[in-house]
C-alpha cells in the first residue's frame, strides 16, 4: 500500500463532523472570493501589480487573474460539495500561500485579511490530506457505486 492510500485511509477514519461544516464554509468563502474578484477585476489587477515583487507582462497578468478567479470559483464549489476535495485544495494552495506572503505579510499597510488567509491556508492543507469526509458528494457517489456493484 503506497503512501497516498495510507493517508487516504487515515483521513477517512479520523474525520470529525465539524470538519465537514468547516469544509463547506471554506468552499463557500472561496467561491465568493472568486466571484468578488470576477466582479471587480481591476481590484485584483491592482493587488497583483502593487506588489512590485513580480513584473508580469499584460498577457501573463491576465492569465494569473483568470487562473485565480477560475480556481477560486470552481474549486470553492467542489470543496463545498465534497467532490474532488483533495485536488481542489491542492490547486487552491498556491493562490492562498501567495496571498498570505505577498499580499498580507510583505505589505507596508496593515491588512485585516491576514488571519483569514492563515485560517484558509491551514484548512486547505488539512483537506488536501484528509479529503472530503462522510458528509460529501464524493462519499455519496462512492456508496452508491458500491451498492450497485454488490447488488
Amino acid at each position: 500500500m503506497n503512501v497516498i492510500h495510507k493517508v487516504e485511509n487515515w483521513g477517512d477514519k479520523h474525520h470529525p463532523a465539524i470538519l465537514d461544516i468547516l469544509r463547506i464554509v471554506l468552499g463557500i468563502f472561496l467561491f465568493l472570493k472568486g466571484l468578488t474578484f470576477m466582479q471587480n477585476m481591476s481590484y485584483l489587477q491592482r493587488i497583483i501589480e502593487d506588489q512590485h515583487l513580480i513584473n508580469l507582462s499584460s498577457f501573463f497578468l491576465k492569465a494569473v487573474m483568470y487562473y485565480v478567479i477560475f480556481v477560486h470559483m470552481t474549486g470553492g464549489i467542489l470543496i463545498a460539495l465534497g467532490l474532488l476535495t483533495r485536488l481542489s485544495s491542492v490547486l487552491q494552495l498556491p493562490i492562498v500561500i501567495s496571498a498570505l506572503f505577498i499580499i498580507n505579510i510583505f505589505r507596508s499597510e496593515p491588512n485585516t485579511d491576514l488571519w483569514l488567509s492563515i485560517f484558509a491556508c491551514a484548512l486547505l492543507i488539512i483537506f488536501a490530506l484528509i479529503g472530503s469526509g462522510p458528509l460529501s458528494l464524493n462519499n455519496l457517489l462512492s456508496a452508491k457505486d458500491q451498492h450497485n456493484t454488490v447488488g
